[in-house]
């Protein structure tokens, strides 16, 4: 998409809802907000003025957090906010406030947790209900307006909680405040976890090796991937890949993770065969979906995210180092040209995600049908071949429609109709481009096209390993525009970085909001890997200029490692210390990494310290759940390396 596209489709969105009233979003920067802004439910963004009517006007609050590509926070809107019965129960009792997760990330972190507190599963969209100070008082995830039977049970619906909590908060109101203060006390107690036993941990190999065995243990050694083998690897299957860069660096250290099979770049190379062969990645434009919903990574789901991309990006980049295999060299390629070509802001910036729906209906962009693969390659050799390669000749794999894939490598293939790699790929790429042209008239996906410092931190480290892999200077020098673009556009005169950039309708872009321990870190990790690509001084200096900012801000001066929030930020009901490593790595193990980088390159001994306290504050959690702190287990080894002074990889 170019950008021209971007701004007219946004543009026609602006005006098509221009005649619909608005509520308190209108105003917002984040899309994911302004597509609620003509909802029926009157929201208000977070920030004082809901809090402060909710306590004037003896109201409770109801807190929603989704994020744009979110499938289920557009079934739950279509559902419920935009129906006026639900809104008008809402609007009656309840001050009603919506956040965008990706922008308030550590709103979004408290409130899920106090999910745990209540013994309640998390996910989005997150829907709880508040006192009017903040504390959480009942909670889920997606809720359908009315009650549902499900295997003899009856689930309430919006409707009914409403009334049962308005009902409870009326009648029994001390218990009401109690059960609020017991689950903030909870949550708190979780969050901070962590300070407690620090020291008591040595900080070994035995950390790292117990890492890479309860890798192992989740390994699904068929289609790769991490899961449980009590449930035979069923999905959601994410690519996790801290795990991988974990593994990668591993087997790069020739310490082959013990003799039990598998090896560490066995596990890493069964997994990035079957992503690249899968439906998780887009065989046509390019670029990595968000995760797969079953074992064999064959059916997505469809939404688009820049920090997978990033950091897939890193992996590819890695094991094509290491193995010069072509399947992941046109990964690389192109997954580089889709972010170029339709992640990209004019100014050099990254945008954060395309939506998983298109016209309403999940995955309709990517998908196919036997007579949409025949009209558009109109020679039926090229159609037979196009199907046997892409696994279009047998049944439909979703639904009545087809999700491209490779049964087999293309390497493999080619031995099969005896011919080469590289003849079968040239012969495949006019055909794959025919298809792509024809998906480009399809209604598009939503672009979600705010620009987060932290995610553009990940793709900027991602473009600068995969140019250096490639000995290809563009993806390098996009790398650079995008941090030039960040350092001068989303940093303040003091030299504190801001966590997002957007636009309200009508007004000029900017910046907006204090920046969070991700910010920092992975914008640091993207400049350091900017450094390893280009040698430039100047990417070092930023480096360390970001890193004693962060120490000063985020730094927890007690137990050692980093708050998410900065001191002199917002004060929810409990502060939270980034912990384990998701989807993405967590914010402590990003900063332990950059300190021991910076400790390496600059020979300061201030990093190594404070990169130790890091490593000492979280050692309990690394020790006591290995499998969900793989980034800073690699983080660890890197910091054991150079005080043996050994490097075998790159810092």
């Amino acid at each position: 998409m170019t950008c021209a596209t971007t701004a007219f489709l946004l543009l026609a969105a602006s005006v098509a809802a221009a005649d619909k009233p608005t509520n308190h979003l209108a105003g917002e920067t984040s899309p994911y907000l302004l597509q609620h802004s003509h909802n029926p439910v009157d929201w208000y963004p977070w920030g004082d003025e809901a809090f402060a009517k909710a306590k004037k006007e003896g109201k409770l609050v109801f807190l929603s957090i989704g994020y744009s590509s979110c499938h289920w926070c557009h079934v739950m809107e279509r559902e419920s906010f935009e129906n006026q019965d639900v809104a008008d129960l809402f609007n009656r009792d309840f001050v009603c406030i919506k956040v965008d997760r990706e922008e308030r990330p550590d709103i979004d972190n408290v409130y899920i947790t106090s999910l745990t507190a209540m013994r309640r599963p998390g996910g989005w969209p997150l829907s709880l209900f508040l006192t009017a100070d903040g504390k959480p008082i009942y909670g889920g995830t997606y809720f359908p307006p009315d009650d549902r039977e499900k295997d003899g049970s009856t689930f309430p619906g919006l409707k009914t909680l409403i009334k049962a909590v308005k009902k409870l908060h009326d009648e029994k109101p001390k218990e009401f405040q109690q059960q609020a203060d017991d689950v903030a006390g909870r949550t708190t107690d979780l969050l901070a976890g962590l300070a407690r036993g620090v020291g008591l941990v040595t900080l070994d190999r035995d950390l790292v090796a117990g890492t890479v065995d309860a890798l192992k243990e989740q390994f699904d050694h068929t289609y790769g991937g991490f899961g449980s083998a009590e449930r035979n690897f069923r999905g959601p299957k994410f690519p996790m890949p801290p795990a991988l860069l974990l593994l990668q660096h591993e087997a790069g250290r020739n310490r082959r993770g013990g003799v039990t099979p598998p090896l560490p770049d066995e596990m890493v190379q069964i997994t990035l065969d079957h992503m690249a062969r899968g439906g998780i990645y887009d065989h046509l434009g390019g670029g990595f979906h968000r995760y797969s919903t079953e074992r064999t990574w064959t059916t997505p789901h469809f939404e688009k995210m820049l920090y997978d991309n990033a950091q897939l990006l890193e992996v590819y980049a890695s094991a094509y180092e290491s193995a010069k295999n072509p399947a992941y060299q046109r990964v690389l390629r192109q997954t580089l040209a889709f972010v170029e070509r339709e992640m990209t802001d004019p100014n050099g910036g990254f945008y954060s995600a395309l939506d998983a729906d298109a016209d309403g209906e999940e995955g309709r962009f990517y998908v196919w049908t036997d007579k949409e693969i025949n009209a558009a390659l109109a020679d039926k050799d090229d159609a037979a071949l196009f199907k046997k390669v892409y696994g279009a000749d047998g049944e439909p794999n979703f639904e009545s429609k087809r999700i491209l894939v490779l049964p087999m490598t293309l390497a493999d293939r080619a031995k099969e109709l005896k011919t080469t790699e590289d003849q079968l790929e040239t012969r495949l790429a006019p055909l794959r481009q025919k298809l792509f042209d024809v998906r480009a008239k399809r209604p598009r996906p939503f672009l979600d096209t705010k620009i987060l410092t932290a995610w553009n931190g990940e793709m900027i480290a991602g473009a600068a390993t995969a140019g250096q892999a490639l000995d290809d200077k563009k993806p390098i020098e996009t790398a650079a525009r995008a941090a030039d673009f960040l350092l001068s556009h989303m940093r303040t005169k003091d030299g504190r970085l801001l966590r997002t950039y957007g636009a309200a309708p009508g007004q000029k872009a900017a910046a907006r909001l204090k920046g969070y321990l991700d910010d920092y870190a992975y914008l640091v990790h993207g400049l350091l890997c900017l450094h390893d690509a280009t040698g430039d001084k100047r990417w070092l200096d930023e480096a360390k200029s970001l890193t004693d900012v962060m120490i000063q801000v985020h730094g927890d001066k007690d137990a050692g490692g980093f708050f998410y929030t900065a001191n002199d930020a917002e004060k929810l009901f409990a502060r939270a210390k980034d912990q384990y490593d998701g989807a993405q790595p967590s914010g402590n193990s990003v900063a332990a990494r950059n300190l021991v980088r910076l400790w390496v390159k600059t020979g300061e001994e201030k990093y190594a310290k404070e990169a130790e306290r890091t490593f000492k504050a979280l050692a309990v959690a690394l020790k006591s759940n290995p499998a969900s702190l793989p980034a800073l287990a690699d983080a660890l080894a890197l910091y054991l390396d150079a005080k043996e002074k050994k490097t075998p990889h790159k810092p």
